[in-house]
């Protein structure tokens, strides 16, 4: 069984809501898990939130956070998490944010960064930076982030 059947079927048996909040992945984890039958029993739905704009908006994301760190960061990787919670019902959320390229990196922030945060409603949210090596393409930093995604869920 591949790991999105497993995370599907413990979402199922589990009976929690999820919310997600992507942006560098466009909405590969959603558009992955909403393959299966009966993600609506688990799944609320999600954001592609590929813009400040809409994480602010959306997402509630600060204008004062995106300023300080950045788009791709560890602290607005949890804001979009934590706007997922002010928003939906869920009581599971997980977004992600990063750089994939060919373009957008710096030598601080190089391709191949990305941030994701994970929680539970009323627990801490633990965030992380993805680990991924350097020199891949687009394609293969989304797969790689959406498995490393689906992995956290199961481990949630």
């Amino acid at each position: 069984m591949e790991i999105v059947e497993e995370v599907h079927n413990k979402l199922l048996k589990e009976k929690k809501r999820l919310a997600v909040a992507e942006s560098c992945t466009g909405g590969l984890l959603l558009a992955t898990l909403t393959e299966l039958p009966f993600a609506s029993e688990y799944l609320l739905g999600g954001v592609v939130s590929y813009s400040n704009e809409l994480k602010n908006k959306i997402l509630h994301v600060s204008e004062q956070t995106l300023k300080s760190f950045g788009a791709v960061s560890k602290e607005v990787a949890i804001e979009m998490c934590e706007g997922l919670f002010e928003v939906t019902s869920a009581e599971l959320a997980i977004s992600v944010t990063g750089i994939l390229g060919p373009s957008g990196g710096t030598l601080e922030k190089p391709i191949g960064t990305v941030w994701m945060a994970i929680g539970r409603r009323d627990q801490v949210i633990e965030s992380r930076l993805i680990p991924l090596a350097p020199n891949h393409t687009r394609r293969e930093y989304r797969d790689f982030v959406l498995k490393y995604l689906l992995e956290a869920l199961w481990n949630l």
